[in-house]
């Protein structure tokens, strides 16, 4: 009986010992555990806007007098290369009131400069279509894909309308309930 108390202990050790060692060996981290660089997702986001774009220019099937135009179009809304630096900036909740505001304002300027030079490339483009494939660049073209008509900006969150509150219900703070004090 004593031999068999040993053979079963030795049995419990050796199962342990494998145990321990199989759980400090690390697994070679997998797809989703390793982080694409910042090189790797500019690669891979500049293919997905070139498919996007290759697929656009197939379902509009345009003539050869339409070509020049998406030329000209593909050319002023490609979205510029980043060249990896950023400018140097202190954290947001280090600025100053002052500067937050010129900064957001910055921001809004340069967003604006982009929608002015996307708008009008745009309305050229769209001028030399026939309205079949105005409906067609209507429905797939600038995020049309992601929802048909309404795009990124017709709806809110769960599909609902509304501002900064779901379904448009005011919170505390930005004129609900509890900012009216007497």
């Amino acid at each position: 009986m004593n031999i068999l108390r040993k053979s079963i202990l030795i049995g419990f050790t050796v199962l342990g010992m494998a145990a321990a060692q199989a759980q400090e060996a690390k697994p070679a981290p997998t797809q989703h555990d390793a982080h694409p660089s910042k090189e790797q997702m500019q690669a891979k986001m500049a293919d997905m806007y070139a498919k996007r774009q290759a697929r656009l220019h197939d379902l509009l099937k345009l003539t050869a007098q339409q070509e020049s135009a998406w030329a000209n179009y593909q050319a002023a809304i490609k979205p510029p290369a980043f060249d990896g630096k950023r400018a140097e900036h202190k954290p947001f909740d280090k600025l100053t009131a002052p500067e937050r505001l010129t900064l957001a304002l910055d921001m809004t300027k340069k967003r604006e400069a982009f929608l002015e030079t996307r708008v009008k490339a745009v309305t050229a483009f769209y001028g030399q279509l026939n309205p079949a494939q105005q409906t067609l660049f209507d429905e797939h073209g600038l995020g049309g894909e992601r929802g048909g008509r309404h795009g990124r900006w017709g709806r809110g969150h769960h599909g609902q309308r509304g501002g900064w509150g779901h379904g448009g219900e005011q919170h505390e703070g930005w004129g609900g309930p509890g900012s009216q004090r007497g």
